[in-house]
Parts: structure tokens; C-alpha cells; sequence
């Protein structure tokens, strides 16, 4: 074999190297997302069945207030149907209902005092509260893990491989503006 033969060898050998490198990469932050996205899911399906066991105990005690309690039940359903779908522009707006909801409900309770001391009722509002904040922690890592996936795939040379096997970007979760925004004590009570 010549030089040049064994020197064209050796390229074709790093560059299939490389690209074994840039795959292998590739799939793992791809994964990642999806690793991420189930860590969401999880606390998702967590609080959709925490729900309606506050609105239950609640309903005992706020006889008048049933329109906040089905508007949270009815967030609590588009929530679970984009969740399925994973329609992450669907899930932010969603999310946004119910956490508005949610806040509601909570401003509501100080109103009757049986409630706010009803064990069950404290539980499930410690409950709730824990999985949003873990739901808020795991939404900032899958962003995070999102944002790797769809830089790594428009960089150059991993994006020839990445279109050559069809990676493709993931959707940030984003919620609404009103989510973000400052909470109107005023609004929470009309």
C-alpha cells in the first residue's frame, strides 16, 4: 500500500471517528431532553391526582365558591391534555390557568378559618405547593437540557449530522406572561 494510500485511510478513519463522536453526543443530549421531560411528567401526573382531593376536601367547606374550584378542575384537565400531548405552547398557557387557579383557591381558604386549620386540607395545600416548586426546578432543567439539544444541533459540522439523522430542536416550555408577572392580590379576590 502507498503513503497516500494509507494517508487516505486515516482520514476516512477520523472522520468516521469523529462522526461516531458527534452521534454518540448527539444522542445523549437528545435524551436528556427526554429524561428531562419525564422528570416533568412525573410531577405533573403527581399533582393532576393531589387536585381534586383539595378541591373534595375544600368543597366541604366553601359552599360559595364553586366557580374558583371549577376553574381549577377545568385548568387541571387542559394541563393533562397537553401534558399527553406534549404541546409544550399548550402546557405553558395551561399551567399558567392553573397556577392562577391554584393561587385563588389558596387566597379564598383564608377566608374560612375551619378550613385553613382542616389537617387534610393543610396537607394537601403543603403538598401542592412542594410539587410546584419541584415542577418550577425541573422546568428550568429541561429548558436548560432543550436549549443544549437545539444549540448543539445548528452548530457547525454537528449539524450535517444532525440533518444528515434527523435530530431535531425540542419546544421550550415557556408559561404565559401573566405567570411571570407580578400577582395582583385584588384580581385573586374578584
Amino acid at each position: 500500500m502507498s503513503v497516500a494510500g494509507i494517508v487516505a485511510l486515516a482520514v476516512l478513519a477520523v472522520c468516521a471517528i469523529y462522526f461516531i463522536m458527534v452521534y454518540n453526543n448527539l444522542v445523549m443530549v437528545k435524551h436528556n431532553v427526554s429524561k428531562a421531560w419525564a422528570n416533568i411528567d412525573v410531577l405533573l401526573k403527581q399533582r393532576h391526582d393531589e387536585l381534586p382531593k383539595l378541591v373534595e376536601t375544600c368543597k366541604q367547606y366553601m359552599k360559595f365558591e364553586q366557580e374558583t374550584l371549577e376553574k381549577v378542575m377545568q385548568a387541571r384537565t387542559q394541563v393533562s391534555q397537553a401534558r399527553e400531548q406534549r404541546d409544550m405552547g399548550a402546557l405553558g398557557a395551561a399551567e399558567g390557568s392553573l397556577r392562577m387557579g391554584i393561587d385563588k383557591l389558596f387566597a379564598v381558604a383564608e377566608a374560612y378559618p375551619d378550613l385553613k386549620t382542616n389537617e387534610t386540607f393543610l396537607h394537601l395545600q403543603g403538598r401542592i405547593s412542594g410539587l410546584e416548586n419541584a415542577i418550577a426546578d425541573r422546568r428550568e432543567f429541561y429548558n436548560e437540557s432543550v436549549n443544549v439539544n437545539n444549540v448543539r444541533i445548528e452548530q457547525f459540522p454537528d449539524l450535517m449530522v444532525a440533518r444528515m439523522l434527523n435530530f431535531g430542536p425540542f419546544e421550550l416550555l415557556e408559561f404565559s406572561a401573566s405567570e411571570t408577572g407580578d400577582v395582583s392580590v385584588k384580581q385573586l379576590f374578584s
